[in-house]
């Protein structure tokens, strides 16, 4: 499933990557033909003297491989692009998402798992976007021209060079579920980690207020060595597909070499020197996609564990949003009812129980209560952050679910509990709800609020 949604992502591009498969494509099916030029020189032209012959079959390599080398300049060139279009994609799609998803959702996350996601899962697909899926195509087509060409050559060594492939897929079918597993250990392990450190940075205040340093740091230890661990035991079953491909590789090439030898002195089984050495040659292009194509396989397991959180954050819910049908907010008055409001974080845990009062306009209003009582709650609930769980909340005698979301916050003003400061001036970070408004009405927000003496001071 999660394949198939980053095909989506994929298929914009498929232009572009059609263009890069053709010509890695042409390429390797011509640069099968080198050794079987190799064959023929030592069987025909060598033996011949046939000086004319040796130069032809340099020119036709020379021009083969400058095909090669312009071929993969243009592939590196336009799959680097298409693998960092296709990542900004799935990186802009979580940022998007985030930005809509509600107060609820970041209230029992840590902050440090979120952006893991946004960041260093979609980082890891970089690699796999530019360059394993179109070098797994052209692998894939490159093993039948391959053994197109050693059956050309000879059936029966063919034959013995295919004799390690069941060996390689018992190991493939060893270590499958397995090496997913534990790619998706590792992966929830760098979340801890990363939900820690920017738990321990957001909250460096007050960890040196209570001198809780040492303690912290022991967290910290913990939760590192357990994602080293974790990932010490990811990477064992990567690391065993690539040599476990060159250990077949080395014996059925051994044989290979063994069995050609001895049938040499045999006329009739048609093997000769040159014979040998394109197969030879063969066999070391056969094994090699073999090897990428296992490479390949490892990374994809790895990445299915990035992509399943990946879409797991794009899948989760918008739970507060406009509801069909939803109209503008009138410019608004100032008049605010709660009635019969009863609302709670948590299922069966009411924070407020059916609250009832009325705010006139121009009215000041000061709600005053022991921490958890719900005075937050209320101000969140007016500007429609979380949606009540029964009764209504009006303004101006309007149900504020019954109007567009941007029409309602576009109007409010909210000083928040906890403040924050973006990057920028301090003109961008009192402008920011409205980008439109003029320095001069900045400056008078700043004095009424007695803030313009010391930002200008």
């Amino acid at each position: 499933n999660q394949l198939k949604r980053l095909a989506g992502y994929i298929s914009p591009y498929k232009g572009q990557m059609a263009i890069v498969l053709f010509l890695m494509l042409s390429a390797s099916a011509l640069g099968m033909l080198i050794p079987r030029f190799f064959m023929s020189v030592m069987d025909d032209c060598i033996p011949a003297k046939d000086m004319q012959g040796i130069w032809k079959y340099v020119i036709y390599t020379a021009i083969i491989a400058l095909y090669i080398c312009i071929s993969l300049r243009t592939k590196i060139k336009l799959m680097t692009r298409v693998g960092q279009n296709i990542v900004h994609d799935l990186r802009y799609d979580i940022f998007k998402h985030l930005q809509e998803l509600p107060f609820s959702y970041y209230d029992d996350r840590p902050h440090g798992k979120i952006q893991v996601r946004v960041v260093n899962y979609v980082n890891n697909l970089s690699d796999l976007l530019s360059n394993g899926i179109i070098n797994t195509v052209t692998d894939l087509c490159n093993l039948f021209f391959i053994l197109f060409f050693m059956l050309s050559i000879d059936v029966k060594l063919t034959l013995i060079c295919l004799c390690g492939l069941p060996v390689l897929i018992g190991v493939i079918i060893f270590i499958k579920k397995r090496q997913r597993r534990a790619w998706q250990i590792q992966s929830n392990k760098q979340s801890n980690l990363n939900a820690y450190i920017a738990e321990s940075i957001n909250g460096i205040r007050v960890t040196q207020a209570f001198v809780r340093e040492e303690e912290n740091r022991g967290i910290f230890n913990r939760l590192s060595d357990g994602y080293r661990e974790a990932w010490m035991r990811a990477v064992k079953y990567n690391f065993i597909m690539g040599p476990s491909v060159d250990i077949i590789s080395a014996v059925t090439t051994s044989f290979i070499y063994v069995l050609g030898i001895s049938w040499m002195d045999d006329a009739a089984s048609g093997i000769t020197v040159g014979v040998l050495i394109a197969f030879t040659a063969y066999i070391s292009r056969f094994w090699q996609p073999i090897n990428t194509l296992a490479s390949f396989y490892n990374s994809l397991l790895t990445a299915i564990s990035y992509l399943e959180r990946i879409f797991e954050t794009i899948d989760e819910p918008v739970r507060i949003k406009d509801k069909e049908g939803a109209k503008e907010m009138p410019p608004i008055q100032g008049k605010v009812e709660f009635k019969d409001v009863t609302f709670s974080y948590e299922e069966g845990v009411e924070i407020l129980k059916k609250v009832n009062f009325t705010a006139e306009k121009g009215q000041t209003v000061a709600i005053v209560g022991p921490t958890g009582a719900g005075k937050t709650t209320i101000v969140n609930l007016l500007s429609r952050f979380y949606n009540v769980d029964s009764g209504e909340v009006l303004i101006d005698g309007i149900n504020i679910e019954d109007v567009t979301i941007r029409s309602l916050r576009t109007q409010m003003g909210v000083m928040m509990q906890d403040s924050f400061i973006f990057g920028g001036t301090i003109m961008d970070n009192i402008r920011y709800g409205n980008k439109e408004v003029s320095d001069e009405s900045v400056i008078r927000a700043a004095k009424t609020v007695c803030a313009h003496d010391f930002i200008t001071g």
